[in-house]
């Protein structure tokens, strides 16, 4: 017992002592050398994995954008300068899943549990827009009286306007896109703020325009709202299994106490859906969207309205499911996955997650695994393809709509989002409302997005694997999907609390109708009286 209580206490020790020197080593420039050998490890490990690196720009290019950066390096300087050199190079890939930061310091279990105790990050107390190179406030958890589409004048005495452009010169989007940028931006500000400051914010001063004078808010980590008086309720064992069911299926998002998926009928007559889909990710969607449709198909909808703004994607197998809720026809997803090599998928990060037991069940499917994905991947001419269940011929589920699907997008719609938007768009099965999405019409390189670490600077890439495309595809390269209507809501849309899209998709759902019932009407044929003489 003395002995496992002292081999505790030092790999405690030890622990300790690492996060310290690596904390340390964040601050510490770095030699010439060691952050040019870092530029040609980050380009090496590219070429290794990315199996579309040179789709919006030339090997020439890109090239030379390596070499210049490498030879512009004189003096040394901090992992974080260097993350803000090299991302700008990353960038001209023009591949949005293509991540790049610098590291943060590491906290050790002790710090972390302090840490949780003090609360929710002054960031993440807010949910902010960026609209007409201003940024506001849309949605406020922390204890200050603020209102939504508050504008925010400053943080920390930095302008916003001047922060965006900056952020915006290290991120991608897919291609030649521009809408993705103040969409994305806007809505992670606090995610990009940090890592330009390279540390976590514990508190930060908010600059707010309020009754139009400028009023100063010093927002710290706070504990408000984390324990809602649901949450202190006692519930029986029956309950509490219900509740969690209930969350799984809608994707409750603890955060932000909010659902992720969500289904309502906008008519009293239940011709009409809302389906609004935050992100394809959290909980058992399956159940959801089985649910939904089965709620459609019994209600006899007549139109659906799917909410995909600013979702910004998650899971290939959720957007399948859906797909198939709305597919009238025999059809096939996506494409094969295209990867650089045969060994590609080998790079997946397999161990990562999970305690001793998983891990130790991943060891032991580890020979299946790694046999299954490099066998599994074939070569085509000049391509090395991976097959997928959705790359081959599905069948429209039982129940599937068969109204008029009207999608709500923007530049804010990513990744999977943009992929089962590719699918509708070419099989001309729904009607876009909004701006341009964010993500490619012709695919992303994602799936499988290991993260490497420059060894040097620390600085962390992830990289995606493989190409994922929508079977439909368009002429117009290395842009969106575009709307079928195009219309960008204002400041004082927002502000007075109205949805210019949703309201037009409305009208036009009044219009049709209007139409059909003009239709119904039996045509009046003049009378035929009888001559006289």
């Amino acid at each position: 017992m003395k002995k496992l209580v002292l081999l505790t206490s030092v790999s405690l020790l030890l622990s300790c002592q690492s996060i310290k020197q690596f904390n340390e080593g964040l601050s510490q420039p770095i030699p010439v050398d060691k952050l040019q050998s870092d530029v040609d490890f980050s380009y090496k490990k590219l070429k290794q994995l990315h199996p579309k690196l040179y789709w919006y720009i030339s090997k020439e290019k890109l090239d030379f954008k390596f070499d210049s950066l490498k030879e512009s390096i004189k003096k040394p300087m901090t992992g974080l300068a260097f993350y803000k050199e090299l991302s700008q190079v990353v960038k001209t890939i023009g591949q949005g899943h293509l991540g790049i930061s610098p590291s943060l310091e590491k906290l050790s279990k002790k710090e972390q549990k302090l840490l949780k105790k003090k609360g929710k990050s002054a960031f993440s107390q807010f949910d902010f827009e960026y609209i007409e190179n201003k940024l506001f406030i849309t949605k406020n958890r922390s204890r200050f009286q603020i209102n939504e589409m508050t504008e925010v004048v400053a943080i920390n005495n930095e302008k916003p306007a001047d922060l965006i452009p900056i952020f915006e010169k290290r991120i991608a989007s897919d291609g030649y896109n521009t809408t993705f940028f103040n969409r994305y931006l806007g809505k992670s500000f606090g995610a990009f703020y940090t890592l330009d400051k390279g540390k976590m914010q514990d508190s930060i001063k908010l600059l707010l325009k309020l009754d139009d004078k400028d009023s100063l808010f010093v927002v710290k980590r706070d504990t408000f709202g984390t324990n809602s008086k649901e949450d202190k309720i006692k519930l029986s064992k029956k309950e509490t299994k219900e509740k969690a069911k209930f969350n799984s299926k809608y994707g409750f998002n603890k955060e932000t106490k909010t659902f992720t998926r969500e289904l309502k009928f906008i008519e009293n007559d239940s011709t009409t859906a809302l389906m609004t889909i935050k992100q394809f990710n959290n909980g058992n969607s399956h159940d959801f969207y089985e649910e939904s449709f089965n709620k459609l198909s019994v209600a006899n909808t007549k139109n659906l309205i799917i909410d995909l703004r600013n979702n910004p994607g998650g899971r290939l197998f959720e957007i399948g499911d859906l797909y198939g809720y709305l597919a009238n026809e025999p059809f096939v997803f996506i494409d094969d996955y295209e990867v650089v090599s045969r060994t590609s998928k080998l790079h997946v990060d397999y161990f990562k997650g999970g305690g001793p037991v998983v891990k130790f069940f991943k060891i032991l499917g580890a020979p299946f695994f790694y046999s299954i994905n490099y066998f599994k991947v074939r070569k085509e001419d000049d391509k090395y393809l991976f097959s997928t269940k959705y790359s081959k011929i599905s069948q429209p589920k039982p129940n599937n709509f068969k109204g008029k699907v009207y999608v709500l997008i923007n530049g804010g719609s990513f990744s999977a989002s943009s992929v089962i938007s590719s699918n509708l768009k070419s099989t001309k099965r729904a009607f876009f409302v909004g701006e341009e999405t964010g993500g490619a019409y012709n695919g992303t390189v994602a799936a499988q997005m290991p993260m490497v670490q420059l060894p040097n600077s620390k600085v962390n890439l992830r990289i995606g694997l493989a190409l994922v495309s929508a079977n439909g595809k368009t002429d117009i390269e290395g842009r969106g999907i575009f709307p079928d209507k195009e219309i960008n809501p204002t400041i004082e849309d927002r502000k007075n609390n109205i949805d210019p899209e949703l309201n037009w998709i409305l009208n036009d759902i009044k219009r049709e109708k209007e139409v059909e019932e003009l239709l119904k009407e039996p045509s009046k044929e003049p009378s035929k009286e009888p001559s006289k003489k």
